[in-house]
């Protein structure tokens, strides 16, 4: 379980086909504080960490990971958000997020508001009940709130500490990016479908 909250900024540095999908190495000063096993999420994708060198991790992506995610086009130099799961004992700054991704979604804007940005992302259909104004989202790992939404596209705000400390500052109009919905909005609606209340809507 993670935060949403990200603590560090990698860069992928390998990138090697295996027979069951990719193994990748990531760059990062959270090296030194892991240990094989361990999860991480990358860009909001929870991996396991598989091997530790100097100042690099590496993990295995499965082939579902690269059908429902953003990780299909993941090349040498791309930025990923990461993070470690919550502690027990830690404050839960962000919202409760598993790091399972529901889908892609496509950046259709991105425009300045003086020290902040807007970003517009497109979503597939499906997921449209379980994004809701004023609610959370992670995108690309990162705990956002929902200021704005319709049967699309949503829009969430990023203050200027966020783009400087996520890979959202080198971000662009009709990047891919992976989308997990709430966790709690997920039990809501299908709490109404299990009580004979009609079909809310399905996953892709």
């Amino acid at each position: 379980m993670f935060t949403g909250l990200i603590e560090a900024v990698g860069e992928a540095t390998e990138v090697k086909p295996t027979a069951s999908g990719f193994r990748l190495r990531v760059a990062t000063q959270l090296a030194a504080e892991l240990s094989l096993g361990d999860s991480l999420a990358m860009n909001g994708v929870c991996l396991t960490v598989v091997a530790i060198d100097a100042g690099g991790v590496h993990a295995d992506v499965s082939p579902e990971t690269v059908r429902v995610s953003a990780f299909g086009g993941l090349k040498r130099g791309s930025l990923l958000n990461l993070e470690r799961p919550l502690r027990a004992d830690a404050r839960l700054g962000g919202h409760f997020v598993q790091g399972h991704v529901d889908a892609t979604g496509t950046i259709d804007e991105i425009r300045k508001d003086g020290d902040s940005w807007w970003l517009t992302v497109r979503f597939p259909p499906a997921l449209a009940p379980y994004i809701v104004r004023k609610g959370s989202i992670a995108v690309d790992g990162i705990s956002l709130t929902v200021a704005g939404v319709d049967d699309q596209r949503f829009d969430v705000q990023i203050i200027p500490y966020t783009w400087e400390h996520t890979n959202l500052h080198s971000a662009k109009v009709n990047d891919l990016v992976n989308l997990e919905c709430d966790i709690l909005g997920k039990y809501v609606v299908r709490a109404i479908e299990a009580t004979g209340q009609g079909r809310v809507g399905k996953m892709p």
